[in-house]
């Protein structure tokens, strides 16, 4: 039996240990907004995060999970108030929705390093989105990061009292 955490409730799979992550996501636990797609790593659909860092679940068995923290787009917020969906949404972002909850989640595990990401740590995303929306999740991501900023920001450095005039 292989257990883990997934979404923050503890699963324990009785399946093949080299079953990939992605199967026992959709199939035993029924979290099927992780999408499979190319089953080869190469279009990034069934990204999950993975101890806090982005993992393609159709590569990672439920062997090599055994005792992780996964998150799914289902744990991501409950009522898609994280700022990366509501990002995706005002940029009106989805076309055919296959690539969505794996952008979202590498996004996700990204932003949570890096709150503003660089181009080039963009592109270097495995995740390929076939309809052709890169540009508004470019958007979104930017729009991501400005919901985030105050979030991120250091706490403001303590006003000193106004000194007391002589007179």
């Amino acid at each position: 039996m292989t257990s883990m955490t997934v979404n923050g409730e503890a699963i324990h799979y009785k399946l093949d240990p080299e079953t990939p992550l992605l199967f026992a996501l959709r199939d035993a636990s029924n979290l099927t907004g992780t999408k499979h797609g190319c089953y080869s790593g190469d279009c990034g659909s069934c990204t999950v995060i993975v101890d806090g860092h982005a993992a393609l679940s159709c590569q990672l068995t439920i062997a090599a999970a055994e005792g992780a923290d996964i998150t799914t787009i289902e744990g991501l917020s409950n009522d898609r108030a994280h700022p990366l969906q509501q990002a995706w949404a005002a940029e009106q972002v989805s076309q055919c929705g296959r690539c969505d909850p794996g952008f979202i989640m590498a996004l996700a595990a990204l932003m949570r390093a890096t709150p503003n990401p660089t181009p080039d740590q963009l592109a270097a995303l495995p995740n390929i989105c076939r309809c052709g929306a890169t540009p508004r999740i470019l958007k979104a991501v930017a729009r991501a990061a400005q919901l985030t900023a105050p979030l991120n920001a250091a706490p403001a450095p303590p006003v000193a009292p106004p000194k007391a005039e002589r007179t």
